[in-house]
């Protein structure tokens, strides 16, 4: 008989400070390296942010480009919020809202390593392999239960917890993955070493 993958990590790590929306209300370009290494957890499932995307409102990439819609609107208003979007049509994928109101630019949360509520996750994603189940930004948000419901909603504030890291990591930075515009900006941030990202850098 096959061998479940085992744990990787044997205990949760030790929480940073709770970040604050305050956090979110400054360039997206500093915002996004910062994240990395910070735990995002929904309902208390969640993990290590190892992988992000900045995508800023002049960025031809970014869904606020063209100005507001009933999609993006949460972009245009103030920092330290969600948006949620469908991508595709199939998967769900989670951004913070950062700087000033009407500046319209957020960070797209990529890959997690899973820490804590592992058997939730794997529940929800429906195997058993860690390094699978948040691999990318559809993987994590169905990994952490994250729907349409949870756009526009504090990221300070349950279910949503954001603490900060607790080290500093070694980052890498790379052009940004599965568009068709601006794609030479090296927009995507993640942890140097990390096995835990949706694509090799």
């Amino acid at each position: 008989m096959a061998q479940k993958p085992r744990s990787i990590r044997a205990t949760a790590p030790r929480l940073g400070k709770a970040l604050k929306r305050s956090f979110f209300d400054r360039s997206v370009h500093e915002v996004a390296p910062d994240l990395i290494g910070a735990t995002f957890l929904v309902g208390g499932a969640g993990g290590i942010i190892t992988e992000v995307e900045a995508y800023h409102h002049t960025d031809p990439a970014a869904h606020s480009y063209r100005g507001p819609t009933p999609r993006n609107q949460v972009m245009f208003g103030p920092p330290g919020f969600s948006y949620v979007y469908r991508s595709y049509g199939i998967h769900w994928c989670v951004n913070f809202v950062c700087e000033e109101a009407g500046s319209a630019s957020a960070v797209l949360i990529r890959a997690i390593e899973p820490t804590h509520g592992l058997a939730a996750m794997r529940r929800r994603r429906g195997l058993e392999d860690e390094r699978a189940l948040c691999s990318g930004p559809g993987k994590l948000c169905e990994a952490l239960g994250i729907t349409i419901a949870h756009s526009e909603l504090p990221l300070d504030r349950a279910p949503i917890a954001l603490h900060a890291r607790t080290e500093a990591p070694e980052i890498i930075t790379g052009v940004r993955i599965g568009i068709t515009k601006a794609v030479d900006l090296p927009w995507r941030y993640g942890l140097k070493g990390s096995k835990f990202l949706s694509k090799r850098f």
